[in-house]
């Protein structure tokens, strides 16, 4: 693939709308665009100054495809670095069709996933990191992947990154130096104080990686799955939950054959909330694999809510439940506590104390869930603005620039050589660098930018 030609691709959502985006990138952008566009006022587009709006028609031979407003952005001053120019035309998708055709017959090539960001990562707009966010922010669900995603992309954890790796590769230089002068046995770098830049850079790395727990969470929702025994009210509290019937309600016990799955967001976190099959003894082969589906969903879950009958409460299936997942996040819930008085809420809370209390049928207590649910995220660091870790790709970096920097730090309480402690110093830099794409291969980003979208 060159990255010296000309692009074209649809930048808004395939599909009829009122109107449609085409972006076209590259050094012919302008001069392609000026041959199909004709101002109302015969202004030439190589003319105008970057960042105007021009109206008129996209023509083919003088047949009028379309009356559309152009938009130019010169190069450096643009997304990709490069000339761009965007046509806002109307939404017929045969409209859209015929006019990336007509790009493509004048000299464009059609732009891959994620090949206009990828212009702007190789051109020095913005790093690596930057540009992954540019797909997260794309895919945010929610008020907090919204946030992390906005940090990323304005380079604050770029900024920490790179600021790092520079102070790092200062002493990582004056180590190398000292190499060139192992004969004279002199010290450029000071131990003391690079033993402090290692404790330091260890810190900031382990606090980094801490964040992902909290930064997947975020980015991907948390599952949680609703068990229990037939006919609890696993549906009527999920449909409680989403505020709307979606799922089936019915008096008949092992209504749910299968799971149900939806999401809402609570103070800016995704929860997946899974109804489903009733946990119970049964022959009905239909129900039995239903039940096998609950328990792989259990597996699966971050939180368990064990929904209990308020009238019929057996604390030998959630003992069962705790024995089988011991590692599972448990959180029991009575349902119909309208029907209970005051002593039997006594007696269940002094046999769980941990247990809420509500009505799914009338939707009361379901706030006291929503806040308990949201204390078992330690969503702390969203509120104070801290650097969270949302990508795989750079926690598996920062799990590695740490343990290089553990060993250099090992090296220097056993008074290894320097040129033994630079190989893991260079090791260190190396995977800081994978991050910001200061270190980088067209393997590495062909991966990361073929799982954005055609046009951004």
């Amino acid at each position: 693939m060159s990255h010296t030609d000309t692009i074209v691709a649809l930048a808004t959502p395939s599909g009829t709308g009122a109107i449609a985006v085409i972006r076209v990138s590259g050094p012919k952008a302008i001069d392609i665009s000026d041959t199909l566009f004709e101002s109302i006022r015969g202004k030439k587009l190589k003319n105008q100054k970057s960042h105007t709006i021009h109206l008129g028609h996209i023509v083919e031979s003088k047949k009028v495809m379309d009356k559309a407003l152009v938009s130019i952005f010169k190069g450096p001053n643009s997304y990709t670095g490069e000339d761009i120019v965007e046509v806002s035309c109307h939404g017929s998708t045969y409209i859209q069709q015929q006019i990336i055709q007509l790009f493509l017959r004048n000299g464009c090539r059609m732009a891959s996933a994620g090949e206009f960001t990828l212009r702007a990562f190789l051109n020095g707009k913005m790093d690596l990191s930057q540009a992954e966010a540019v797909a997260d922010l794309i895919s945010s669900d929610s008020e907090a992947a919204h946030e992390i995603a906005i940090q990323q992309m304005r380079g604050g954890f770029s900024d920490q990154i790179q600021k790092l790796r520079e102070e790092l590769l200062n002493f990582a230089s004056l180590i190398e130096l000292e190499l060139d002068f192992s004969q004279e046995d002199v010290e450029f770098a000071d131990r003391t104080q690079f033993n402090e830049l290692l404790n330091r850079i260890s810190e900031v790395l382990k606090k980094l990686i801490d964040s992902f727990a909290l930064g997947n969470v975020i980015k991907n929702g948390i599952p949680v799955a609703i068990v229990g025994e037939p006919n609890v009210g696993k549906s009527t509290l999920l449909n409680a939950l989403l505020n709307e019937e979606r799922a089936i309600v019915s008096d008949i016990a092992g209504t749910t054959r299968d799971t149900v799955e939806d999401q809402i967001s609570i103070n800016g976190i995704n929860f997946r909330f899974i109804d489903t099959a009733g946990i119970r003894e049964t022959k009905d082969v239909v129900e039995k694999i239903g039940i096998e589906r609950t328990f792989d969903k259990i597996e699966k879950a971050r939180l368990v809510v064990f929904l209990f009958d308020a009238l019929d409460f057996d604390k030998a299936e959630l003992v069962k439940i705790k024995q089988r997942y011991p590692n599972k996040e448990l959180l029991p819930i009575c349902n119909k506590m309208d029907m209970l008085n005051d002593s039997e809420i006594a007696q269940i809370k002094n046999e769980i104390p941990e247990t809420i209390f509500l009505s799914a049928k009338h939707k009361t207590g379901i706030p006291d869930l929503e806040r308990k649910l949201l204390s078992l995220v330690d969503s702390g660091a969203l509120s104070g603005d801290e650097t969270i870790i949302t990508n795989s790709r750079h926690y598996d970096a920062l799990r590695k620039a740490l343990e290089e920097i553990q060993k250099v730090k090992e090296g220097m309480q056993m008074e290894l050589s320097g040129d033994l402690m630079a190989i893991d110093i260079r090791q260190a830099l190396h995977h800081l660098g994978e991050i910001t794409g200061s270190v980088s291969t067209d393997d590495l980003l062909g991966n990361i930018f073929s799982n954005f979208c055609i046009g951004k």
